[in-house]
């Protein structure tokens, strides 16, 4: 289940225009049950303008009609907004309303369970900019307080192979880096070596020469 684009002003169009349960409203706006109460009873979201799911494509009439029927039941986005999704999966291009409002969710998701991928991959698999990922890190996002972590593949960002693919790449990555480089003499220290063993090569002669002396004056002696 995917929130729709603006959660909040949904579930106000929704508490003041049908008869569905707190329950149904709060599972398909991804809101918690005592905060629809909460919007209900006018403590929350007062000011906000309800947004009709039925004009932005989420939900058809029947389908509420259906939901005010029978109150254990659940709302089931609309056909479109499921195709959209899996069109998504396969060629990355068209992105319904909700999809679009769960990319920093998504980011948020891959941030916290796959540390180890790299910004410029996060980028390629939801499709976002280095910039936000940077301020959903750093907690600076300007929606922050709303975003929940949400699997990508759940949500219909990107395909689970493409997730895995990626987590491989950057593993790959990491075990790569901590491999142990190793060092070549430079040469700078081979001119050391070098001049050390001229100068032990120079020093040996001299020593012999002066062993050699007192050995000739004994003789003349």
């Amino acid at each position: 289940m995917t929130a729709p684009l603006m959660p909040k002003a949904t579930a106000v169009w929704l508490v003041e225009n049908t008869t569905l349960t707190f329950r149904q409203i709060a599972e398909f706006c991804e809101l918690h049950e005592l905060e629809i109460q909460a919007i209900a009873d006018g403590d929350v979201a007062f000011n906000i303008l309800g947004v009709s799911p039925i004009e932005t494509g989420q939900l058809t009439i029947e389908e509420i009609r259906r939901c005010e029927g029978d109150r254990k039941a659940l709302l089931q986005a609309n056909e479109l907004e499921r195709n959209v999704k899996a069109k998504n999966a396969k060629a990355k291009k068209m992105l319904s309303p909700s999809q679009r409002s769960d990319k920093p969710c998504a980011v948020l998701w891959i941030l916290k369970n796959c540390p180890e991928i790299i910004d410029s991959q996060i980028c390629k698999l939801i499709g976002t900019t280095k910039p936000t990922i940077e301020s959903i890190r750093n907690g600076t996002h300007k929606d922050m307080a709303n975003i929940r972590a949400k699997n990508p593949v759940a949500v219909g960002l990107c395909s689970e192979k493409d997730l895995d693919k990626a987590i491989s790449i950057s593993k790959a990555r990491a075990e790569k880096k901590e491999k142990p480089v190793k060092t070549k003499k430079t040469p700078a220290k081979k001119e050391k070596t070098a001049k050390a063993t001229k100068e032990k090569k120079v020093k040996e002669p001299k020593a012999k020469k002066e062993k050699k002396a007192p050995a000739k004056k004994a003789k003349k002696a």
